[in-house]
Order: structure tokens, then sequence, then C-alpha cells
């Protein structure tokens, strides 16, 4: 088994250091930071989402092997900005106004991250308003909303319009989760995706990109 083997068993296992280890024996050999990226740890984070969704494993699992991986990706990171390498996609994620809970989006965030993306986290309990300004100031890709109450849902298609009302919903994708929504409802707002967990939601913003490169 060579080191990329070697690489992706210790992130989809969870083991840590094994993993950073790995990294660092390949690097040392001359690896491409790039190759390593894509061809060891977003693979591996892919098999863990994967597994998570036809449920051969399960949540604390999951972020066992989302830690690995940001172990190695902590000692890969130099070697990649030495290289210019882009990330898949920037996301903006943000916990709806009224809403204190963060735990699925940090989650979220995490696989995001496993998955290439560039996150960043405006936090919980985050206004319209605050959206709006942080999508003209990063211009992502995509916004993801989430939102664990019935009562605090309805912020998502308010926040969708003050985006039409700015004049940039057009320049992003929209992203809906948390327990209580559903695809219907994501539908109805107008949201373009909707994922039921966090391994999901990193599948289907990274083929959404890929639709939208293809259409380009």
């Amino acid at each position: 088994m060579g080191v990329m083997d070697d690489i992706h068993s210790a992130v989809v296992s969870g083991d840590m250091a094994g993993a950073k280890s790995a990294v660092e024996r390949a690097l040392a050999d001359g690896a491409n930071p790039t190759e390593l990226l894509n061809s060891a740890l977003i693979s591996a984070m892919t098999e863990v989402g994967k597994r998570f969704e036809h449920k051969d494993l399960f949540l604390p699992e999951m972020l066992i092997a989302a830690r690995a991986m940001k172990g190695a990706l902590a000692v890969l990171e130099p070697h990649l900005q030495v290289a210019d390498v882009q990330p898949v996609g920037r996301i903006l994620l943000a916990t709806v106004s009224g809403d204190m809970h963060d735990i699925g989006k940090n989650v979220v965030g995490i696989m995001m991250e496993g998955a290439g993306f560039e996150v960043i986290d405006l936090g919980v309990d985050v206004a319209p308003e605050r959206i709006v300004a942080m999508v003209k100031e990063y211009k992502p890709d995509l916004v993801g909303l989430s939102a664990l109450l019935t009562t605090t849902i309805q912020m998502m298609p308010i926040i969708i319009e003050a985006l039409n009302e700015a004049g940039i919903r057009e320049r992003v994708k929209v992203i809906v989760g948390g327990a209580p929504v559903t695809q219907e409802y994501a539908k109805s707002i107008g949201a373009d995706l909707y994922a039921p967990d966090a391994a999901s939601a990193a599948r289907v913003s990274v083929e959404s990109l890929g639709e939208q490169h293809t259409t380009a």
C-alpha cells in the first residue's frame, strides 16, 4: 500500500497522528501537494461522507475522521499556499436570525472543508442584512442557511428575498438545511439546494458547482 493509500486510510479511520505522519512522509518524498489534497484527503472525506449517507458510520465517527483530515491539512497547507492551490469554491455559512443553534452548521462546515471549500462561518443569529453585506464582500459561490426551529426557518425566505432586493441573488446558490427543513420547503422558498445532513450538503454543493461550470 502506497503513501496515498496510507493517508486515505488514516483519515477514514480517524487516525490523526497517522494521517499527519503519512502526509509528512509523502512531502519528504517529493509528492505533489495538490495531488495529496485531491487524491488523498478530499477523496477520503468523500468516502466518509458516502459511508455516513449510507449509515455505514455515524456522526461521532465522521467527526473523528474530519479531525484527522484537519490535522493532515494543517501539515499540507503551507505547501498548498506556496503552490497557490485554489479551493473548489467558497461557501458562506450562517444560522439564521433568532436561532442560536450551531452544531449542525459547524458539522456542515467541517464537511465542506473536507470537500475542498473555503468556508466563511458567520456564526449564529445572523441577520439578513449581514448576510447580504457578506455576500457582497466575499463573493461566495454558495450561501448555506441553517435553522433548528420551526419558528426560525421562516427567516430563510426573508434572507433569499433580501438577496433579491440587493440585486445579488443570481450571484450565489442558496443551500438550506436543519431539522425542520424539507425538500418541499426548500423548493417553496426558492432555495437552490437542500441537504438533510452535513455529508449530503457537501456532496450536492460540489455537484452544483460542477453543473455551474459545465453550463458556463
